[in-house]
């Protein structure tokens, strides 16, 4: 098997490569949940008062189909970046996961807007987290 995962070493890279797995699927799930219209927008995702800005159901029911949409998309990337940890061996794996890394760290930080809010809070840390083993220079050692 031609993977990153050969290594005692290498089981910080598995576990962020698993956690991009699990939430591949939770998006790709939740978007076509979402764009069905079968369930509202996850008020645990929302700044506070954030619903309230729709003046009529069905502009709620537009936005969150969009959202659905936009969700599945974000599950389909994270699938490649899971990819590119557990089974990439290239540059470009690394710069896809280091990448997408950084851009979902700047999207919790803006859904956060100086609140606290526990469930991005901790997407937040796992997303840290990742980063700091992609730093590591032994992880970085494998991609290069």
């Amino acid at each position: 098997m031609n993977s990153l995962i050969t290594e005692l070493q290498d089981i910080p890279l598995l576990l962020c490569g698993l956690f991009y797995a699990v939430l591949c699927i939770f998006s790709l799930v939740t978007g076509v949940i979402y764009m069905s219209g079968k369930r509202k927008l996850n008020p645990l995702e929302l700044s506070e008062g954030f619903l309230e800005k729709f003046s009529s159901p069905e502009e709620e029911r537009k936005f969150t189909r969009k959202m659905g949409l936009v969700t599945f998309i974000v599950g389909i990337v994270q699938g490649v970046t899971s990819y590119s940890l557990l089974m990439g061996n290239r540059p470009v794996h690394y710069w896809i996961a280091l990448g997408f890394t950084i851009f979902s760290i700047c999207s919790v930080v803006l859904k956060l807007k100086g609140k606290i809010n526990t469930f991005p809070l901790v997407k937040l840390i796992c997303y840290t987290a990742i980063l700091a083993v992609l730093l590591q220079t032994t992880t970085r050692a494998h991609f290069f």
